[in-house]
């Protein structure tokens, strides 16, 4: 999408930021969205189906790298991402690229419309919130593409199209910007050179600030120990949530708290593992039922939350990841199949597939943004629920279910 795209969600930011009634304790918070501004239409619900089961998949496969450490993932960053970059492939290829995605509408143009729509949706629903989405393709100028896959791009992702010269240092510096300005200034470079066989970069970005609609109160944020897996103990900043109704839920041992944003339309769900289960294994085996079985079981009590503030930063290349979901031809020199990306397509693939994210959680609310750069190179709940020890969290849209960002806290470090 065009920064021309992301000015406006700005804009509804800023005035959000300045309105009379604030939100948190000490202001008050715009009425809770009860429902979606529209029914969504049977793609859309294949999208946001397709989405989450991509989510938990991608999210399982990469959590073994990273047993006893932070990790945080946007699945929907990188659905955009390989959604633009499908609109390249054909034959197995392709095939492989939906199966990775596990996109159930097989049909290009729907698939290319569910994505559309479901960009102007989360972009619509609750402008106290900041929510940014931006596509873009930069390719080596000369180099022969179709046109139609532009325009196909830019019509349904919004993607800004642009060639210029790869072997120019300037090129970088002029990607990175974008970077830079996409993510509000919290991600600021995701590539330190452009190999030379790398003929096309397609890159997504989101940027996410969400004030909760219940502040925790700075003053009561303590010291507190946080319980690693190896047994140590870490202190940590515990915010604290005074006792009031909160979405709480239980379930085959496992606690979560759902905490809104703005007009609660977007929400963090923290989920703590079942005593005694280490947070890997939970991980192991939590999917896209045993998720929704934990959101059906929600439900508000009065409740006190101890959350910690954490602050963390993360970059990974996901090759392998997404090879294992089906994907591996698009990799496959001399067997990957871009037709429909350029005339020479057959002597195309994917270079990597590489996200970068940050997430900032404290007393007033969330912010989250996430980079992911795909390279096309040429080939020859109980009363009180304390999160002092691992846990997952996912920041998702409520009301159409799609699932924004990933993460789990090993060790929550925060700035202060």
């Amino acid at each position: 999408m065009s920064l021309r795209r992301l000015l406006p969600c700005a804009a509804l930011a800023l005035a959000a930021a300045c309105a009379d009634s604030p939100l948190g304790p000490r202001g008050t918070a715009p009425d809770s969205l009860k429902a979606l501004p529209r029914a969504l239409s049977e793609g859309e619900l294949k999208a946001v189906a397709s989405s989450n089961r991509f989510a938990f998949d991608l999210f399982r496969s990469i959590n073994p790298r990273f047993a006893d450490t932070n990790l945080f993932i946007s699945p929907l960053s990188a659905s955009f991402a390989l959604g633009m970059t499908l609109n390249g492939a054909d034959g197995e290829t392709y095939e492989g690229m939906v199966q990775a995605l596990r996109i159930l509408e097989t049909d290009q143009s729907s698939i290319n419309a569910a994505y559309r729509d479901l960009i102007d949706l989360l972009l619509e629903l609750d402008p106290s919130v900041d929510m940014r989405i931006g596509n873009a393709i930069w390719h080596r100028d000369g180099y022969p593409f179709h046109q139609t896959f532009f325009d196909t791009v830019s019509h349904y992702f919004g993607a800004r199209v642009e060639g210029l010269d790869f072997t120019n240092p300037a090129t970088l510096t002029r990607i990175n910007a974008w970077v830079d300005t996409a993510t509000a200034g919290k991600i600021t470079k995701v590539l330190d050179a452009i190999d030379s066989d790398i003929v096309m970069l397609l890159m997504n970005a989101i940027y996410f600030k969400g004030t909760w609609r219940s502040q925790f109160d700075p003053d009561r944020t303590q010291n507190a120990p946080f319980a690693t897996e190896r047994g140590t103990s870490y202190t940590a900043r515990m915010m604290h949530l005074e006792t009031q109704p909160i979405a709480v839920a239980s379930l085959s041992g496992a606690q979560a708290v759902d905490l809104p944003y703005g007009n609660a339309a977007f929400t963090m769900t923290a989920i703590l593992p079942p005593e005694g289960t280490d947070v890997d294994t939970f991980i192991d085996t939590f999917d896209q039922f045993r998720w929704d079985a934990l959101i059906d079981a929600l439900h508000h009590i009065d409740t006190e939350v101890y959350l910690p503030k954490f602050r963390m930063q993360w970059e990974d290349t996901l090759n392998s990841d997404l090879k294992a979901m089906g994907m591996a031809n698009a990799f496959c020199s001399g067997c990957a199949n871009f037709l429909r990306l350029s005339p020479v397509g057959d002597q195309l693939s994917i270079s990597f597939v590489k996200q970068n994210t940050f997430v900032n959680v404290n007393e007033e609310g969330t912010e989250a943004a996430a980079v992911t750069t795909v390279g096309i190179r040429e080939t020859s709940a109980p009363p009180s629920i304390r999160f002092d020890r691992p846990f997952v969290f996912i920041i998702r849209e409520r009301l159409s279910g799609t699932i924004l960002f990933m993460g789990k806290v090993a060790v929550p470090i925060s700035e202060d």
